[in-house]
C-alpha cells in the first residue's frame, strides 16, 4: 500500500509540473496579463487570468483603449484602421467610451500582447518599436509592422521574438 500511495505521489508531482510547463510554453502569467492590459490604459478590470479575456471581448474593448494603444503603437489613424480592418472615417466617429465589436477586441489584445511581449524581450519600447519598422531577414526582409493586419501575423512576430529571446537567428 506503501509503494502506492509514493507512486500516486509521485504522478501528481509529474501532473504538477505538467501543467506548470504548459503555462511557461503558452506564456501565461500574470505579468503577461496586466502588460497588456497597461498599454490599453486598462487597471483593476478583475482580468487574472487568460480565459477572462475572452468576456471582455465579447463585451467589446472601449475605444479610449485603443487609443491609448495606438499612442503607445505611434501608430497613424490611416495604420490604425487598416490593422483593424475598420475605414478611417468610422473609426474617428467612435466616441471615446463607445465599445468596439468583438472581432475588433480581439485584435486590439492580439496587438496589446505583441507589444508587451516585444518591450519585455527587447527590454524597452522604443527598442521594439525600432524593430517593428526596421527589415528583418527572418520575415523576408519585411517590416514586421506589416504583419500587425492579421493575426497569423501577429502569431509570427510572437514566435520571431521567442527566437530572438533565445538567441536564435535566422
Amino acid at each position: 500500500m506503501k509503494s502506492r500511495k509514493t507512486t500516486y505521489d509521485h504522478f501528481a508531482e509529474e501532473e504538477l509540473s505538467t501543467v506548470e510547463e504548459a503555462a511557461v510554453a503558452y506564456n501565461i502569467s500574470n505579468k503577461n496579463i496586466t502588460g497588456p492590459l497597461a498599454l490599453l490604459g486598462i487597471y483593476n478590470y478583475g482580468i487574472e487570468s487568460v480565459t477572462d479575456f475572452i468576456s471582455y471581448i465579447r463585451e467589446g474593448i472601449p475605444k479610449k483603449a485603443l487609443n491609448h494603444l495606438a499612442e503607445v503603437m505611434a501608430l497613424s489613424d490611416a495604420e490604425l484602421s487598416a490593422v483593424l480592418h475598420i475605414s478611417d472615417r468610422t473609426l474617428r466617429r467612435y466616441t471615446s467610451s463607445q465599445k468596439l465589436n468583438p472581432e475588433q477586441s480581439e485584435r486590439v489584445l492580439e496587438l496589446a500582447r505583441l507589444y508587451a511581449r516585444g518591450a519585455d524581450v527587447f527590454e524597452d519600447m522604443e527598442s521594439f518599436k525600432l524593430w517593428m519598422e526596421s527589415p528583418v531577414g527572418a520575415l523576408g526582409n519585411k517590416k514586421p509592422k506589416s504583419f500587425l493586419d492579421t493575426s497569423m501575423g501577429i502569431a509570427l512576430l510572437i514566435e520571431e521574438l521567442g527566437r530572438i529571446e533565445h538567441g536564435i537567428f535566422a
